[in-house]
């Protein structure tokens, strides 16, 4: 019998998003808080190497062009092979095309529809989802999110279902 391999490290960018907004009374606006992925990792007991670096706490409507730059940027000097990065929902298609070409890395993309704090939220599945899939796919630029995982640049939001689909 041959024994398991080792898991590979995984590398984990948050940009911000829904995932990572807090709300605190009627009187206020959503706002993109501390990265959730690390607390939810531990209280999941996950068995694999990680890391989980922050890059910036922004509504994805709000990413710019530099800021797809810095990303990529990240995802390309970073030592590991497989790199997950959670962000907001309304330009993760924009981003998965902005980081199509970088050589030997297998790329995940996740986010939520609802903030990770609230109770009933996609975001524990979706990170689960998300860190199996960046763990088995080979190279390439992906999105899983709804349960499925899409190739970049065969992928839209489908904002009226509230769910990803594929082109």
């Amino acid at each position: 019998m041959n024994p398991t391999p080792e898991p590979e490290f995984v590398q984990i960018f948050t940009t911000g998003g829904t995932i990572d907004k807090i709300y605190y009374d009627a009187k206020d606006d959503y706002t993109v808080g501390e990265p959730q992925i690390g607390r939810l990792l531990e209280e999941a007991r996950v068995n694999f190497p990680y890391a989980v670096e922050p890059l910036f706490k922004k509504d994805s409507l709000q990413m710019t062009d530099a800021d797809r730059a810095r990303i990529r940027a990240a995802v390309a000097a970073a030592e590991a092979r497989r790199v997950l990065i959670t962000h907001g929902t309304d330009t993760m298609v924009e981003t998965a095309r902005a980081l199509e070409g970088i050589p030997d890395k297998t790329i995940v993309l996740v986010g939520a529809m609802q903030p990770a704090r609230f109770l009933g939220s996609d975001a524990e599945f979706n990170i689960g989802y998300a860190t199996a899939a960046v763990q088995l796919l080979g190279p390439g630029v992906y999105i899983a999110m709804n349960g499925q995982v899409f190739r970049s640049g065969h992928v839209r939001k489908n904002v009226a279902e509230r769910r990803f689909e594929a082109l």
